[in-house]
């Protein structure tokens, strides 16, 4: 984030707002929306967003692997035979 271009009023944004959409999806980077000089809203280009969104999961998912295998190697958890066979994995 850029403070100087990034952050910007609201009143700015509605002024000319073809040209603010031009610049974040030029730049890929969100902008901090103010009212009364205090952040308001954050915007940001689409595409940016679903990368954003995309990294959020793959952190997610890599976070719950690692907490995984330190439960496996702590001994917890249960066989992949014993849990498949189960009634909680029957759904009764």
């Amino acid at each position: 984030m850029n403070i100087v271009e990034d952050i910007r009023p609201l009143t700015e944004f509605k002024r000319d707002t073809a040209q603010f959409v031009a610049h974040l999806q030029e730049t890929r980077r969100p902008a901090v929306l103010t009212v009364n000089g205090k952040p308001a809203l954050v915007v940001m280009d689409a595409a940016a967003w679903q990368e954003t969104q995309d990294q959020i999961e793959y952190a997610r998912s890599v976070a719950a692997i690692r907490q995984g295998l330190r439960q496996a190697q702590a001994g917890e958890g249960t066989e992949a035979a014993t849990f498949f066979a189960s009634a909680e994995f029957q759904g009764v």
